[in-house]
């Protein structure tokens, strides 16, 4: 049985040969010639609707290089396709269909070569700035836009990809180099800030106080002048710094003002005076008139005389001790409530229950910190009078911190 576009024979279908291809056998007689035929020349009707829909796509879609490697798949398709029908028209209009796309993504290489000198000058004239933060921003957005723009010729797209990244790269390890830089000219001002902190330990044990806060000032203006480290070395150093400062200047202060003269006796009155009071109040609970009246007894502790007699040792570390435990209350109380915004309404056991439990957990940190303190202290203990007092100030410190936590776990604690 004849077909314009193939033919039957030994109940074999085959398509005639298109385009210098020869005959080709598509398939076999299923029920009679007439209804296969058909089938096959449904297939063909099939195959054209794939055409007519990807030349609709181009022609929709904006971005219409990216349906050039479907249209080479589907035209090669056309080739090995088991259906009967004038296969010419459908690969003339692919071969069209391909030349229009390959005219659009040759202007868009073209556009895109464009851009990306554009981009490449753009990097050259930032690769040197040294605007760290701002530039490495700058840096990143530029990147992103090379990213987001098309290919070019495959010919040139390595020199420019080379071109692009050489100016980033360039900018990076300037970068690099001025942060390690910086790192080395911090350790050097660390030991500048050491040092300084060291002049205000011997100035602080000087027995001339007028002496020593001339001393004082000198480091001070020396500090300020001192280059930047990192603020989490920086602030140790500082807290002790200040504080030996503040100290040296308040024994100044009082030699110029010395005040009234008073004898031990009425010393160590008022001390047990203090530490009774303070300690009536460290069993009450929190409130702003006892952190108020608490506050008032510290300043009449600093118009005690620095020079306390023997005796007033032991008094002096219970006022402490019971100082810390209204101040301790008083936190804890403010962390309970900003836990709980009900907390004032819950049972008192209740209340207590959540204190105890964030006492424990204040308590363990203290602990890990002084265990880290002791092992620091053992494994690099430097030998030098000031280095051992000052590790013995920072124990005691800690040592105090979780007698006071303990002590307060015990007032929590239900009574039997």
């Amino acid at each position: 049985m004849e077909h314009p576009y193939g033919y039957i024979k030994d109940s074999k279908v085959y398509l005639k040969g298109f385009l210098g291809r020869n005959d080709r056998e598509i398939g076999e007689v299923k029920e009679d010639a007439s209804s296969t035929i058909s089938y096959f020349e449904s297939r063909f009707e099939l195959i054209k609707d794939k055409v007519t829909k990807l030349k609709s796509d181009i022609e929709k879609n904006q971005n219409k290089g990216s349906f050039l490697m479907k249209l080479i798949h589907l035209r090669d398709s056309l080739y090995e396709s088991d259906a009967l029908g004038d296969f010419i028209p459908l690969i003339e209009e692919l071969n069209a269909q391909e030349k229009f796309l390959n005219e659009i993504i040759q202007a868009n290489r073209s556009k895109n070569l464009e851009v990306k000198k554009s981009l490449i000058l753009e990097a050259e004239a930032m690769k040197n700035d040294t605007d760290w933060k701002n530039t490495a921003e700058f840096f990143k957005e530029l990147k992103m836009r090379w990213i987001k723009t098309g290919p070019v010729e495959k010919e040139i797209h390595e020199e420019l990809e080379q071109e692009f990244n050489d100016s980033i790269q360039t900018f990076f390890e300037n970068r690099r180099h001025f942060f390690e830089g910086m790192a080395l000219q911090a350790e050097e001002n660390i030991k500048v800030y050491e040092a300084l902190v060291i002049q205000a330990r011997e100035a602080h044990d000087l027995p001339d106080a007028k002496m020593a806060f001339e001393i004082s000032k000198r480091i001070q203006k020396e500090w300020k002048e001192a280059g930047k480290v990192p603020a989490e070395k920086r602030q140790p150093l500082w807290d002790e710094f200040s504080k030996l400062n503040n100290r040296i200047f308040s024994r100044y202060k009082r030699g110029l003002n010395p005040g009234p003269q008073m004898n031990p006796r009425e010393i160590l009155r008022k001390i047990d005076d203090m530490v009774d009071e303070l300690k009536k109040m460290a069993h009450q609970p929190t409130s702003y008139a006892i952190t108020t009246r608490a506050k008032a007894i510290q300043e009449d502790w600093k118009k005690l005389p620095m020079r306390k007699p023997k005796e007033a040792n032991l008094p002096a570390r219970s006022y402490q001790f019971f100082m810390d435990i209204i101040f301790e209350k008083a936190f804890l109380e403010k962390l309970a409530h900003n836990k709980y915004s009900d907390f004032d309404s819950m049972p008192l056991q209740e209340q207590n229950q959540i204190k105890s439990a964030i006492v424990k957990d204040l308590l363990h940190r203290d602990q890990s910190e002084l265990d880290t303190m002791q092992n620091n202290s053992d494994n690099f203990r430097v030998q030098t009078p000031d280095f051992e007092m000052m590790m013995r100030k920072k124990l005691s410190g800690v040592k105090r911190k979780i007698d006071v936590k303990n002590y307060l776990l015990k007032q929590l604690s239900p009574r039997i």
